[in-house]
């Protein structure tokens, strides 16, 4: 039976803003140990990042997305962020040392490893690679003594971002509904990134 009116809820979102669906999945049990896909791609390491070198690549892989978190970050704030022991960033890089995806596990949380940041540059999206870098990623945060390993989404993100994840053994355990000011109104991003996502401009003016 559907539902009545009376059970919808309409949550206003300031014009300067922008509104998601935040999916946060999790992975309980160890997967299986699976070969490694093919790829001609290396993971590396980055052991001393230096701020804009990080967010260089950030930039490059999470503007189609709106990726903006860690861009709004002092130098300060980010240096010790990618200086804490407990988070280890790795970069996707090309037989010429190009550097075309990022993985970020953070183990901060005692016997638990979120996958911060997933993705590759848009270039290499629908070609495979992807299951590539979750089969490292998850071979890194199964660790000894993790008994828990998740990650998050939203309906900014790729389309088949929350299926991928799905098919590579997380499950949902959590939906919540974000807002915030949209990066390019507030000169974070080129107001070009992401034109799937429609840009209020008139309405925020």
């Amino acid at each position: 039976m559907p539902h009545g009116t009376d059970t919808m809820a309409l949550i206003p979102v300031a014009a300067e803003d922008l509104a998601t669906v935040v999916t946060s999945l999790e992975m309980t049990t160890r997967p299986l140990p699976r070969p490694l896909p093919p790829s001609p791609f290396q993971l590396v390491h980055w052991t001393a990042p230096t701020t804009e070198r990080y967010r260089t690549l950030f930039r490059r892989i999470g503007s189609p997305w709106l990726w903006y978190s860690r861009l709004v970050m002092t130098d300060a704030e980010l240096h010790t962020l990618l200086d804490n022991p407990a988070i280890e960033v790795f970069a996707v890089t090309d037989r010429a040392g190009v550097e075309l995806g990022m993985l970020e596990l953070d183990f901060r949380e005692r016997g638990q490893c979120e996958l911060s940041f997933f993705g590759l540059v848009p270039e290499l999206a629908g070609k495979g690679h992807g299951r590539w870098l979750m089969a490292h990623a998850l071979t890194r945060a199964w660790r000894s003594g993790v008994s828990r390993v998740w990650v998050h989404t939203c309906t900014l993100d790729h389309p088949h971002a929350l299926g991928f994840y799905r098919a590579s053994g997380f499950t949902p355990f959590r939906r919540t509904i974000e807002t915030f000011p949209d990066p390019r109104l507030i000169g974070i991003l080129p107001r070009d990134a992401a034109p799937q996502i429609p840009l209020f401009e008139d309405m925020a003016s």
